[in-house]
């Protein structure tokens, strides 16, 4: 029976993030992962941006988060030597003049650090752009080749042997005081969740309120619009070169549909024609299951009743700059180091898991 100290189930980037950081400090990891293509973190665009949404709010713990980022990815890719981080600036267009009024009230307590450099109102025009009523200028920013990061990493998993490629099968683990064993012949001390949407089926932790949302994006050939920056509005434009750009993403609760939709590629079309008076062209379009969470904070922590089981997910459309801090911080914890932030502690719905028990005919 081969024994590690951590088994990891699923390599988006999540698990990706987590199984680095143990690996890094010396553990023995065994990643199992079923390499979907449509999983979030293959469709994804990587974006990494600090100021989002539509009440353009700082994200949580932004700068600790985007610095640990960049130190991530700029060490993958001198590991590997390609090119996976791209730090370019962010434009959020500007759709209407309460929306400028709403900003400039905000902009008087500066409540996004350095991370905006600029509000222009009345912006020199760029060739290409619609910005009747102006823009942001977002610093710090920017994206990551999140698909060939995967792919780097899965690659050397797979050679060096602490990747698997295969479907977990819960009623294969069994779990004691000591550690697991999964399918009679792999023992760990500790295994952690990794494994996004799925985690709704998964019988240690089907009580936490992971509320999975499908996305699609589109990928366009733009000749005429700028590869410098990503634009945002109502939808993100990331450039993938040779005048390629990802255009994401929708949103859909369930039922999600079993393919990619012309709702969506007609919903995203018109909101890059809002964008750019250039003509383009639908070159390809993917849907993705987000493991996205109803308070917006990640599900991270030791599950209540047994020590060896964890949890690391609910990353929605931010894995890609929460993940590397985040690893790093439960490798703390679980070395015993620190404790847990509170705010993505599953603590915090504990009396969710006494409910599951209580359902179950079962006391906490």
């Amino acid at each position: 029976m081969s024994a590690y100290d951590y088994l990891i189930i699923g390599h988006g980037i999540a698990g990706a993030a987590m199984a680095h950081e143990l690996r890094r400090r010396g553990n023995a990891v065994l990643v199992l992962d079923a390499d979907k293509p449509d999983s979030a973190s293959n469709v994804a665009a990587g974006l990494m941006n600090p100021v989002a949404g539509q009440r353009f709010a700082l994200t949580w713990r932004a700068d600790e988060l985007m610095t640990a980022a960049r130190a991530f990815y700029r060490g993958l890719e001198a590991h590997f030597g390609q090119r996976f981080f791209f730090e370019v600036p962010i434009l959020k267009l500007l759709s209407s003049v309460a929306e400028q009024n709403a900003l400039l009230a905000r902009s008087a307590d500066n409540p996004w650090q350095d991370f905006v450099e600029s509000i222009d109102l009345a912006p020199a025009p760029q060739p290409s752009l619609r910005q009747d009523f102006g823009g942001v200028n977002i610093r710090r920013g920017g994206y990551v080749a999140l698909r060939e990061v995967l792919a780097a990493l899965a690659e050397e998993g797979l050679q060096n042997g602490w990747l698997r490629r295969e479907t977990f099968a819960p009623d294969q683990l069994v779990v004691d005081a000591s550690g697991v064993v999964y399918a009679g012949e792999v023992r760990a001390k500790h295994i952690i969740f990794c494994e996004g949407s799925a985690a709704t089926q998964n019988p240690y932790f089907n009580w936490l309120p992971l509320r999975p949302n499908q996305g699609e994006v589109l990928d366009v050939e733009c000749p005429g619009l700028s590869e410098a920056q990503v634009l945002n509005k109502g939808a993100y434009v990331v450039p993938l070169g040779q005048a390629r750009f990802r255009v994401g993403a929708t949103y859909r609760r369930p039922p999600f549909a079993d393919s990619i939709t012309e709702q969506a590629r007609q919903e995203l079309s018109q909101k890059l024609a809002g964008m750019t008076d250039q003509p383009f062209s639908v070159v390809g379009q993917r849907m993705g299951i987000r493991p996205a969470v109803q308070d917006r904070k990640p599900l991270v922590g030791v599950h209540p009743a047994w020590p060896v089981v964890s949890i690391c997910n609910g990353f929605g459309s931010k894995g890609v700059m929460i993940a590397p801090r985040l690893a790093a911080h439960f490798a703390d914890v679980l070395e015993g180091t620190t404790e847990l932030w509170p705010e993505v502690n599953i603590r915090r719905y504990s009396a969710l898991y006494v409910a599951s028990l209580s359902e179950a005919g079962l006391s906490s």
